[in-house]
């Protein structure tokens, strides 16, 4: 019997490089799983709690960059339309993204693309990383989710525009500014210990031509 032919280098590096990618996204789901699970506090009469999920959704994207974290925030939302009681205060179904948190839940897509895709930029960087990834942290994970939570409340809630600010904005944005900051020191330092984390695959080597 003729043995298979051993696998090309690049084709086993490609394999190794994707693998690693699932095993990333995995694990930063479960991340956001976990910071679920801690008691959410309620605020205010529109059902919107303080959480640190959106704390995991940031680190995702910081760490990962924007398409392994929105990957990762996709396999959260998943979870919870399945029936897995992730969302905050153990919700589950996909009656939470019909409800007065359904405009956060939904602006973690662009939120974890526009946070992941300023870090990218921030780490190509050598000085001054830290005040970029804080940057990101506040365009993505306050400016873009507050936006939706806030689109959010008018729509299901019929709150108007200032309402929506006084219930959905204001009350989280002290504890937000912390989870900020906090992201952005632990992003930081997990790009120290593994500055390749973010590195790019390289693209195999096209054969040269003989003239």
């Amino acid at each position: 019997m003729t043995p298979s032919p051993a696998p090309a280098p690049d084709d086993a590096r490609e394999s190794a490089g994707a693998g690693r990618d699932v095993a990333l996204v995995a694990v930063f789901a479960a991340l956001v799983v976990v910071l679920s699970l801690i008691p959410a506090v309620p605020v205010g009469a529109a059902g919107v709690p303080i959480t640190l999920q959106s704390l995991g959704v940031m680190l995702a994207a910081l760490v990962l960059g924007p398409w392994r974290g929105l990957a990762a925030v996709a396999v959260y939302v998943a979870l919870g339309a399945a029936g897995l009681p992730v969302f905050a205060q153990g919700a589950a179904g996909l009656g939470v993204l019909a409800g007065p948190t359904a405009g956060y839940i939904f602006a973690w897509f662009p939120a974890a693309v526009v946070t992941g895709v300023v870090a990218v930029l921030a780490l190509r960087r050598t000085r001054g990383r830290l005040p970029l990834l804080i940057l990101a942290g506040v365009l993505g994970g306050v400016v873009v989710t507050y936006l939706g939570g806030w689109l959010g409340l008018m729509l299901v809630l019929g709150l108007s525009p200032m309402e929506a600010v006084v219930a959905g904005v204001l009350p989280f944005l002290p504890g937000d500014g912390i989870k900020v900051v906090v992201a952005s020191l632990v992003a930081a330092s997990v790009h120290r210990a593994f500055p390749d984390v973010l590195a790019r695959r390289a693209a195999p080597a096209q054969p040269v031509a003989s003239s």
